[in-house]
């Protein structure tokens, strides 16, 4: 017997899964993009940062270098402004890092639909920041990606699969 008060129900077919037709990144190119983003980092705010360290170091008290530092700390303020502000473009208009963008791939949801610039900041990187203290969960979060899914511990968290773009 049916139930007079139950919702009506229908099949509806026409209505494609967006996760059928995306592709999962390969776990080279993800391992790939990842390292090239820390190597783009490093380039843009650690070496002026590293070049100031150095020069100021080897400044003695009568030293003419005070503008080599000021210019080269400029430098690490600039390039962390412009690693931010490239970051924040390409995560809002396609969920894609600086790397991810060269290497064509990107985050979106699991269920395929695209991810917010909110999502990617507090559960992908603030939420995994906080828990990355517990020893070893890096390696472990990393290790998760050869499950059948493709998804780290920080894509879990996050509700979140890196695709082809």
């Amino acid at each position: 017997m049916t139930n007079p008060y139950a919702p009506p129900q229908a099949a509806v077919l026409d209505i494609d899964d967006p996760r059928s037709s995306a592709t999962q990144a390969e776990r080279v190119t993800r391992l790939g993009a990842a390292i090239l983003d820390g190597f783009i980092f490093a380039g843009m705010v650690y070496l002026p940062l590293i070049l100031t360290a150095t020069v100021s170091d080897g400044a003695g008290a009568e030293s003419t270098s005070g503008p080599l530092i000021a210019l080269f700390g400029l430098l690490t303020v600039v390039g962390f402004g412009a690693w931010c502000w490239l970051t924040i473009l390409y995560v809002t208009r396609n969920g894609q890092s600086i790397a991810k963008k060269i290497t064509g791939i990107k985050v979106v949801r699991s269920d395929g639909t695209p991810i917010s610039l909110g999502r990617i900041f507090w559960l992908r990187n603030v939420v995994n920041g906080l828990i990355s203290i517990i020893p070893l969960y890096g390696l472990i979060d990393a290790l998760f990606i050869f499950g059948e899914s493709r998804q780290c511990l920080h894509d879990k968290i996050a509700d979140t699969i890196v695709i082809k773009a």
